[in-house]
This record gives structure tokens, sequence and C-alpha cells, in this order.
């Protein structure tokens, strides 16, 4: 019996990871030095533009290989990772790749995407869903991360 719930102990917390939702890149960074979480609400193209440019210089100020930055895209700023605003304006969705490839994570806020009838499909491949923006925000936070209001 005692081996049953030893088993049942180490089936039950190898199990905890997957319970978790968090946007992860597709290569992570090695540990950096710096994190920094993006919250994202605003609306527009010019907008969503001048977030990339305020990404694209922090890693110039503080060295793309020493920070770890995640973007937060929710309410009206959703647009900014659906795949039918990128097709609309390829520089934007450009950039996005660019910089998801250097370890940008873009994440989507679930409850947007279901306010708004939206599926993973339409979403750039770049973004990966969050169960809720706010709690992302706060998890992150929680984790000694940078809180950036954009």
């Amino acid at each position: 019996m005692k081996k049953l719930n030893t088993y049942l102990l180490l089936a039950a917390l190898g199990a905890l990871p997957l319970a978790t939702v968090a946007a992860e890149p597709a290569n992570p960074p090695a540990k950096t030095a710096y994190r920094a979480v993006f919250d994202v609400t605003m609306d527009g193209i010019e907008k969503w533009d001048g977030v990339l440019q305020v990404i694209e210089n922090v890693q110039r100020a503080l060295g793309a290989e020493n920070v770890t930055i995640e973007v937060v895209a929710h309410g009206r700023a959703i647009g900014l990772v659906v795949a039918k605003t990128s097709a609309e304006h390829p520089a934007l969705q450009a950039r996005i790749a660019k910089l998801h490839a250097q370890g940008i994570i873009f994440g989507a806020c679930q409850n947007t995407m279901r306010h708004l009838k939206l599926e993973k499909k339409d979403l750039v491949e770049e973004a990966v869903p969050v169960d809720a923006a706010v709690a992302e925000l706060i998890r992150k936070q929680a984790e000694g991360w940078a809180y950036i209001k954009l």
C-alpha cells in the first residue's frame, strides 16, 4: 500500500507541469539577466508597431541575449496576434516572426479569444494562447519579471 501511495504521489507530481498554462517560445532562451512581461491592450497597427519598436529598443539596450520578453495581448490588442491582421500587414507579421525567432513570447488571452470567437487556428503561428492575460501577468510578476504596460 505504501509503495502504491508513493507511485500515486510521483504520478501526481509529474502531472503538475501539464496543468499550468504558460507561453513558452519554441526555443527557450538560456537563463537571462532580465525578464520583462509586456501588457498590451492597445488597438491599431501604429500602436502595435510602437510596441515592437520598444521591444527592439530593450533588446538593443540590454543585449538580446540578456533579456527574456513575453508580450501578453488581450482586449483590443488581440489583433496584434490574429492571422488576418498579419495578412493585411505583412511588415507587422515579418517583425513578429523575427522577434519570435529571437525568443520573444507572444501570448494571446484565451478569455478575449472566447469573447471574440477566435480559435488557436485564427492566430499567427508565433502566438501561444494563455488561459487569462491578467493571470499570466500576475504569475510573471510573482516570478520577478518586470511589468511593462503599453
